[in-house]
């Protein structure tokens, strides 16, 4: 399998859906790499669910840009794209540009950021720069504050309109794709439809050119699962009893047992030769 490339996933368009993942650190990269996947995003989910904020706002660029460059020593085959955070790109253009060169630096092969056709002119400005773009529209988390919440999107008509409209904004500007967030079905197989470049859905329905999950909810280590997620194993449960045992073992005396005591001395020891000559 050779390197995956933005045209790659842009040619998948049709033929098979497309398979992206968050991670966020070096053997977890490796994992899903080997395991197949299309697109590694280095989510800004991370501040939630690795970092431990309340909201998505937590992660900086410090932040971003530390986790893709670890994602990218592992050399995945698949395309990593690095993920915009909240204040890097809202301020215009010119700052956008600035942020996105920071993660190509650190190894990103692409950036993604949230909003619709207000922020047509940082896509253009980032694509030509030479950085291809990922849009996201539907719920964005980054501007949960600006609708009340994680609330879905799309159900009504002024809403879907404006959506198709959004779509349509990001295409023109550039982007190669879309993600498409907790957005009726309906209009996310219809903005799919629409569309040259691939759309890449989550919680929005099977009509999308592909799908994305954050790697938490995939293994089943987050403490709550969104509805539109699948847990496809209870992770959280395997480690906690895991590790349970270990911590019985240490207390029992069971661990370290002989065949985890590997270093021992190479010849006999007398007590004496341990004891410091004491001179007066």
């Amino acid at each position: 399998m050779n390197k995956v490339t933005v045209r790659d996933i842009v040619k998948l368009k049709g033929e098979r859906k497309i398979v992206m993942v968050t991670a966020y650190d070096y053997p977890t990269s490796k994992i899903v790499d080997e395991a197949g996947v299309d697109i590694i995003l280095v989510g800004d989910s991370l501040a939630m669910v690795v970092l431990g904020y309340p909201t998505t706002h937590g992660a900086t660029m410090v932040d971003m840009v530390r986790h893709t460059e670890a994602v990218a020593r592992a050399k995945p085959k698949a395309l990593i794209v690095g993920d915009m955070p909240f204040g890097s790109y809202e301020e215009g253009p010119s700052k956008a540009l600035k942020s996105a060169i920071a993660f190509v630096k650190a190894g990103a092969e692409a950036v993604k950021l949230e909003g619709g056709s207000e922020y047509a002119d940082r896509v253009k400005a980032l694509v030509n720069a030479g950085i291809p773009v990922m849009g996201h529209i539907g719920l964005t988390p980054q501007r949960y504050l600006k609708y009340g919440g994680y609330k879905p999107r799309g159900r009504r008509v002024e809403e879907a309109r404006q959506l198709i409209l959004d779509a349509e904004a990001l295409q023109e500007a550039g982007a190669f794709s879309i993600v498409i967030e907790f957005t009726a079905a309906e209009i996310a197989g219809l903005i799919t439809r629409r569309l040259q470049i691939p759309t890449i859905c989550i919680g929005s329905g099977p009509d999308c050119d592909g799908q994305v999950l954050v790697i938490h909810d995939i293994l089943g280590l987050s403490e709550h699962t969104p509805p539109f997620a699948k847990k496809y194993v209870d992770l959280r449960k395997i480690i906690m009893e895991a590790i349970s045992t270990y911590a019985r073992e240490v207390r029992e005396g069971v661990f370290p047992g002989p065949e985890h005591t590997i270093v021992r001395l190479k010849e006999p020891l007398k007590p004496e030769e341990l004891q410091e000559e004491v001179k007066s």
